[in-house]
């Protein structure tokens, strides 16, 4: 058989997270409780967005967005890496692997530049309040979501295209819980190191332009209010922390594991996790613990959820 075709490699190897039955069974239980968490408050800050006419501006039509894709986000790796708890053959097929690695890049390349599109809205609001219905018309927010999906399937296409006819003829293990492109490339049977490069530069640039676009908006805004009042940058400050919580926890291990890889297994590992379940888990409670209109929203659909059950 011709061991350079990549079909040789019909399945690759999980290591996890952890080898202790123990500690696995715990880890199913904490995690199986937090993705339906994630389920849950997600939903709910989607469906509240829907439901109350109060939250039909740009900024909830936004932040219902981000919660769709942080479905999404979590959905691609973590029930898999639950139910491998209590595998003892963690394996998953070369096309699930690959499915992974573009969804994966999908998702999370598109929440990149919704969170620029976030900050824009923000920027508009702040600083020309004036013409902000005329800037974010529906219009223009929906094309600004579909740019923002286009952009992540381009980059997603774009990895995916560089791995998909590579030579995978074994090894075949990764220790990690999922896969990803730095991990395949590693079992591709050839001299991979221009090639790693390109990746993680492909997605390090992504992230770094997004990321100096949001510190650019944010630093514009407090700039911006600070001219106009002695107070305004503690208000500016105060309407933004959320968004630039997110923009934080989102940014800094999708930086350090591609643009700025630590080389450590245990580092990486935490990175991943804290990228793929804490944050669609952080960013409905951020979102929603700081905003009053959002908890009166959630309140008022509970409210209705009940008296619906009730009167049946």
């Amino acid at each position: 058989m011709d061991e350079t075709n990549n079909s040789v490699v019909s399945e690759f190897v999980l290591l996890g997270l952890c080898d202790s039955a123990e500690l696995q069974v715990f880890l199913f239980l904490m995690f199986s409780m937090l993705y339906l968490i994630i389920i849950l408050g997600n939903i709910l800050i989607i469906l509240s967005v829907i439901s109350d006419p109060n939250l039909h501006s740009p900024m909830y039509f936004l932040l219902a967005n981000l919660s769709f894709v942080d479905l999404w986000l979590s959905s691609v790796t973590t029930p898999k890496m639950i139910m491998d708890f209590l595998r003892e053959s963690k394996t998953i097929s070369f096309g699930g692997c690959m499915c992974q690695i573009f969804f994966g890049h999908f998702v999370g390349g598109g929440e990149m530049v919704l969170l620029v599109v976030m900050a824009y809205d923000r920027y508009v609001a702040i600083c020309k309040p004036l013409h902000y219905t005329v800037i974010m018309s529906q219009q223009r927010c929906i094309w600004l979501v579909v740019i923002s999906w286009t952009m992540g399937f381009v980059h997603s296409i774009s990895q995916l295209a560089m791995v998909m006819d590579l030579p995978f003829c074994g090894p075949r293990e990764m220790d990690s819980f999922f896969c990803d492109l730095p991990l395949v490339i590693e079992l591709v049977c050839m001299d991979t190191y221009v090639l790693g490069l390109i990746v993680n530069a492909d997605s390090g640039i992504l992230a770094l332009i997004c990321f100096f676009l949001l510190l650019m908006s944010y630093t514009h805004i407090l700039l911006t209010v600070c001219h106009h009042s002695m107070d305004g940058a503690a208000k500016a400050l105060s309407t933004c922390t959320a968004h630039i919580i997110v923009v934080v926890i989102f940014f800094v291990p999708f930086i350090f594991i591609y643009l700025l890889p630590l080389n450590s297994i245990s580092v990486d590992k935490f990175l991943a996790v804290f990228y793929t379940v804490f944050t669609p888990l952080l960013n409905p409670a951020i979102y929603t613990l700081r905003n009053k209109e959002m908890k009166v929203a959630l309140k008022k659909l509970g409210s209705q959820y009940v008296n619906t059950k009730w009167n049946s």
